[in-house]
């Protein structure tokens, strides 16, 4: 697994052994990226079961201001410190080691205190964690973690039909590639 665009580019990142993780890959890292475009410079990016990190690191490589990293596995956690560290990551970046809302929650009382909210949010539960995908959008759709023009991107294998809208979100768009698809949400 490796960067593919921006500052950090072809650096290579570490992941765990065994089926633990299903990074997202390459390929539809680089497709999502390529949809957002420029908008990432400058932006703040949330990774929501965030893995090893690649989509957050991508983010920052490519010119996110901050990037905020959850992930309720400690050894995924830990491994997400190393990837930063490997690439002199020191600043710009938050990893919380929680379940998806509490570490959401977490966010949301930094909020409170004067951090902005998220112009881009990634969710990637395990495919099989299909509770997750509701309990998260109802979570961040009912929050003020997104910021006003900001845009919701759920990875989901490609046969799992999310719903068109989840409380104040409604899905613009849909992206299929391979056996996975991203599911990108708004606000009404």
């Amino acid at each position: 697994m490796r960067v593919i665009a921006g500052i950090y580019r072809s650096r290579i990142l570490k992941s765990l052994k065994g089926l633990a993780l299903r990074p997202t890959s390459d390929r539809l890292r680089e497709t999502l990226f390529n949809v957002l475009g420029s908008g990432i410079e400058g932006s703040r990016f949330l990774d929501v079961f965030a893995g090893t990190g690649a989509v957050g690191i991508e983010a920052l490589s490519r010119g996110a201001d901050h990037v905020s990293f959850i992930e309720n596995n400690a050894s995924s956690a830990a491994l997400i410190r190393k990837n930063l560290a490997a690439l002199s990551v020191r600043s710009g970046v938050t990893v919380i080691c929680a379940d998806a809302i509490r570490g959401l929650e977490t966010l949301e009382a930094k909020l409170k205190s004067g951090d902005p909210a998220y112009d881009y949010i990634f969710i990637d539960p395990p495919y099989a964690a299909t509770e997750d995908y509701s309990r998260v959008l109802q979570k961040v759709g009912a929050s003020d973690l997104l910021a006003d023009r900001g845009i919701v991107i759920v990875e989901h294998r490609k046969t799992f039909d999310l719903p068109e809208s989840f409380d104040t979100l409604k899905r613009v768009r849909l992206l299929r590639q391979g056996d996975a698809a991203l599911s990108f949400y708004r606000r009404e």
